[in-house]
């Protein structure tokens, strides 16, 4: 059975200068579609790396990464450009609102270059935020801002979501909220979730953890009953 992703002898090597950085020394795995997935590791380690090579945001220096059936790494910049728009949503750290749009408009904003996306209105409740889409992002706290960013990458109805340490600008209840609505997220749309982060206690409500260290994949394990957010403590 072929799988939804799969990473296949994936390098990665920086250079600056005459110095050769290997941030992806050769990494092999793979996931299945509509499962929630946690990349961990320390700062460093290669985590983001996998994230942006993933999606499209950076090359790969040798192997071979598909999705869906297409292998992504041997895209034109043109097609890398379509794959970014139609088929990955991106959750990050710091959120990356429009200022100067409200709630409502920075989703809408997603929505237009959407080819099939979802319906506005149905998201906004989702996340919870049907008294808050007229605020604009300087008038929302962290959590609520946060939930806009996931709002906005969930209405492309993408194939696959990408998060970056999506929780570490938030405290610790704030965070909680928002990875059970990942965790939702990937339930209840089906859609491939992965969470990168550096918090090793998150290995617990992912239905694959995939761990990095220095370039390299230290291990990979599969939760059969993967923990609920909520009784999770870190």
């Amino acid at each position: 059975m072929s799988h939804f992703i799969e990473f296949k002898n994936v390098k990665k090597i920086y250079r600056m200068g005459e110095v050769e950085i290997e941030a992806l020394a050769g990494i092999d795995f793979s996931i299945d579609k509509g499962e929630f997935v946690i990349i961990a590791g320390a700062s460093g380690a290669g985590k983001t790396t996998i994230l942006n090579v993933l999606g499209g945001m950076d090359s790969i220096t040798f192997g071979e990464i598909m999705v869906d059936g297409q292998i992504i790494s041997k895209y034109s910049p043109r097609e890398l450009t379509s794959y970014r728009r139609y088929d990955v949503g991106f959750v990050f750290q710091f959120y990356n609102l429009v200022p100067n749009l409200t709630a409502q408009e920075n989703i809408e904003l997603a929505a237009q270059i959407a080819r099939d996306p979802l319906d506005v209105d149905q998201i906004i409740s989702r996340v919870g935020l049907d008294d808050r889409r007229m605020n604009f992002p300087s008038q929302l706290s962290g959590g609520e801002q946060q939930r806009v960013a996931i709002a906005r990458a969930l209405v492309k109805n993408p194939k696959l979501l990408l998060c970056d340490e999506p929780t570490g600008a938030l405290d610790y209840k704030t965070g909680k909220g928002i990875l059970k609505m990942l965790q939702d997220t990937c339930r209840n749309f089906g859609m491939t979730v992965i969470i990168v982060t550096h918090n090793l206690a998150l290995a617990a409500i992912g239905d694959k953890v995939i761990r990095v260290k220095s370039g390299r994949i230290e291990s990979i394990i599969r939760n059969r009953t993967p923990m609920d957010v909520e009784k999770v403590e870190w």
